[in-house]
């Protein structure tokens, strides 16, 4: 590869985005080993035979696209003070495929081999949908409400990250807390060590150090090795997974739309920072290093990650992504997460778990306005039936004798079961209607409410028509995609946005009254 003049390849400030770059993405990594071998127990020649190297493959590639666009913008520009984009694993992302598709498909299917084969697929299908980001992207940041896409995510963030991670630390309370307490003075507190050294870096790597001299973890090379899969087998096993995962359109297409809208605030965010990266480029990037990591076996799309105005006011440039990305891709082809598995204890995930979703939550308030909290507040909500259903699920046993599939394409347990669980106090009633394309349902409900909120009943009443066009074909409240007319939701939407429509006359014929200087608070 041949560098611009007008750009150098390394600079003193590299070193911190190499640091932050390699070391968050490894937290993803060890994350995501966590939950397929610790959880659902793959074996060791998925995990790290293909998962972990396709992952890497594609994250490597990313990195170094972002090289090549920052060379590009350094020649355009005739500058030399470029900063890369910086690319990860996207967390949102990884937590919704991890525990919203493979995880059901793990215990429906007990095959790990088929369910990777799924995995491989809504992967390579994310990346497809992150590609055509390019090209609907701004339409959909014009006409969906940020409260409604941020709420979403952030429900996402709070009921399955943030959980986990303080669940995680209290498990282990001797390594968890002091290492969560040394990781909450800087990322939280804002102080510094001598030398400017973050309290995270050292609770990470104290924290292995603690771990290991308590006995908690262990070195072992045993798994270190090449693993380079073959991208021939992985094709076959991914044209295989398409049909498996199909009844996952619903969570796999929402969840992909927030990732590229993740990147394009993201390089608009760049572009404010003083580097004019085109956005549409980032997203197409973005999408075929997805689809070529699925090729190579990886389950998790990659995303331009945030950040890039802090790496430009450390002084990074182009060799932090290029680094990194060598880095993280020979350590997954050579196999060295086996290593960092065993060394790192789960209290350094649940941090990571915890950090990640307070941001991803506090971000969803910071970044819209005031007005438009309530609407936030009800996006986060159907997320959290996703989560109820999935560990109610996993506490029951998954059985095809204790579920039905409704009428409306609602996967649910049969009436008996219902029953027992109503009758035990269980929060039941709504959970299967509502985790059934929980993502698409919460960006529905959030946009109605940022309309109400902004006294546009007309737009509402679209939404609502919107909506009543995704329950008849099965994408929301259904266990797969169909043809529903007879849903009751569809109806209910139908009946929903004919209200809304006939208040929005009454707004314009005054006998509905708006109250001036309102605030619901």
């Amino acid at each position: 590869m041949k560098f611009s003049s007008h750009i150098p390849f390394f600079k003193r400030g590299d070193i911190g985005g190499i640091t932050y770059i390699v070391t968050n993405n490894v937290i993803n990594y060890l994350i995501v080993i966590a939950t397929l071998s610790g959880v659902l127990e793959w074996p060791d020649e998925i995990v790290y035979g293909k998962v972990i190297p396709g992952m890497s493959i594609g994250l490597g590639l990313s990195c170094l696209y972002y090289v090549y666009m920052a060379m590009n913008l350094a020649k355009k520009d005739g500058r030399n003070d470029v900063t890369a984009l910086p690319s990860g694993v996207s967390t949102p992302a990884m937590f919704v495929i991890l525990y919203g598709v493979i995880m059901p498909l793990n215990y429906s299917l007990k095959d790990p081999q088929l369910t990777w084969s799924a995995a491989v697929a809504a992967c390579f299908i994310g990346g497809g949908v992150e590609f055509c980001g390019g090209f609907i992207g701004p339409w959909m940041k014009r006409h969906i409400p940020r409260a409604a896409l941020l709420g979403t995510v952030a429900g996402i963030g709070f009921i399955w990250m943030a959980t986990q991670g303080l669940f995680d630390i209290f498990s282990d309370p001797i390594i968890g807390l002091p290492i969560f307490i040394i990781a909450m003075v800087g990322l939280f507190g804002g102080y510094l060590f001598p030398k400017r050294i973050p309290p995270l870096v050292v609770s990470v790597l104290g924290g292995i150090i603690y771990a290991y001299c308590l006995g908690r973890t262990k070195i072992d090379f045993t798994g270190i090795g090449f693993y380079f899969p073959n991208p021939a087998n992985t094709i076959q096993n991914l044209v295989n997974g398409f049909a498996v995962v199909a009844p996952y359109l619903t969570i796999i297409i929402p969840i992909e739309i927030y990732n590229f809208v993740e990147t394009m605030d993201n390089v608009e965010a760049a572009n404010a920072a003083g580097d004019n990266y085109s956005v549409r480029e980032a997203q197409f990037a973005d999408g075929i290093c997805t689809m070529i990591s699925a090729i190579f076996g990886g389950v998790v799309p990659n995303t331009v990650w945030l950040g890039h105005a802090g790496l430009k006011k450390a002084d990074a440039g182009i060799g932090y992504s290029a680094i990194s990305g060598i880095i993280l891709a020979c350590s997954g082809i050579f196999g060295l997460f086996t290593f960092l598995s065993e060394m790192v204890p789960p209290a350094i995930c649940g941090i990571t778990y915890l950090w990640c979703a307070v941001i991803m939550v506090a971000q969803a308030f910071r970044v819209c306005k005031r007005k438009h909290f309530a609407a936030v507040v009800v996006a986060m909500i159907p997320p959290v039936a996703d989560f109820l259903f999935t560990q109610v699920s996993g506490a029951m046993g998954v059985s095809n004798i204790w579920t039905e599939v409704t009428a409306s394409g609602v996967n649910g347990y049969n009436p008996e079961v219902s029953k027992m669980l109503i009758d035990s106090g269980v929060m039941w009633h709504g959970i299967p209607e509502v985790k059934a394309g929980a993502i698409i349902i919460g960006i529905i409900v959030g946009t109605m409410t940022a309309c109400i909120i902004d006294r546009d009943l007309n737009r509402a009443a679209i939404t609502m028509l919107f909506a009543a066009g995704l329950s008849i074909f099965g994408f929301i409240h259904s266990a797969a995609l169909g043809f529903y007319p007879n849903s009751e939701f569809f109806k209910a939407y139908i009946i929903s946005a004919i209200l809304l429509y006939i208040l929005h006359l009454g707004s314009k014929k005054s006998w509905l009254c708006k109250q001036e200087n309102f605030d619901y608070v």
